[in-house]
């Protein structure tokens, strides 16, 4: 029964892939295969890789609230931190900052689906990747190297097959890009545990955003690639033309 439910999730895949790639990538489309992996096996090892990670378990049995952000508060934050970089990237690029779809949070999978869901912009300001399709792999690349998220991992194999088949000038970089990010998630840690707290670092009076404040907070140079990679910071640069184009 188990396998004759995964070939028919194959199936379903293969149309939901078609449809990407007649919409360039459709929201749609993409929450369509992130839905289709819900009760999935290959979920089902992406959660025990993530509650393996030092704290995941206990992030996911309390059911740590999903990233709700409020863009206009964390654009009055100061210059320099996260929140304010990454607010300055939804306005500048008239983002929704809740494009992700709804969904309820009962199980598990539903959980973590929605957590990576809602960072997914986060991981594009702190790893320096833009939202060109380049940069974008690059982002899938970090969660689909960290805890095999099964519908990045799909998604970053497409990429790289389409670039080569239909656009072999844009390979190069769609594959510099799918390395980077490879690169930050095996070396960086875990950007989708991320939840920063410190004595030191307390939001101003009247302006707690929600359970991430903490993070937000802080100036973007401390929790950039820089230093979560064992790297120095002039080689923890990411290739080409996937990157910066969030100044």
């Amino acid at each position: 029964m188990s396998r004759a439910r995964e070939l028919l999730r194959s199936v379903r895949n293969l149309s939901i892939l078609r449809d990407l790639a007649k919409s360039q990538g459709g929201l749609d489309s993409v929450g369509d295969l992130v839905d289709n992996f819900i009760d999935s096996e290959a979920m089902e090892v992406c959660l025990q890789r993530f509650k393996a990670l030092p704290g995941g378990t206990d992030m996911v049995e309390q059911r740590y609230p999903p990233f709700q952000p409020d863009i206009s508060a964390l654009g009055k934050l100061p210059e320099g931190t996260l929140g304010h970089a990454y607010a300055g990237m939804i306005s500048r690029l008239h983002y929704d900052a809740d494009f992700f779809r709804p969904r309820d949070t009962s199980t598990e999978a539903l959980w973590l689906t929605q957590r990576i869901a809602s960072t997914h912009d986060l991981h594009h300001v702190i790893a320096g990747f833009n939202t060109e399709p380049a940069g974008e792999s690059g982002v899938l690349a970090i969660t689909a190297t960290q805890i095999g998220f099964p519908a990045y991992v799909l998604l970053n194999i497409l990429a790289n097959f389409r670039a080569f088949r239909f656009q072999p000038k844009q390979q190069e970089v769609i594959s510099q890009s799918i390395a980077f990010g490879s690169r930050i998630g095996l070396e960086a840690a875990p950007l989708v545990l991320q939840v920063v707290r410190s004595n030191n670092l307390h939001p101003p009076e009247g302006c707690w955003i929600q359970v991430d404040a903490f993070i937000l907070f802080r100036p973007i140079d401390t929790i950039n690639v820089s230093t979560l990679l064992s790297l120095p910071a002039k080689t923890a640069s990411c290739p080409g033309p996937a990157c910066h184009a969030l100044a």
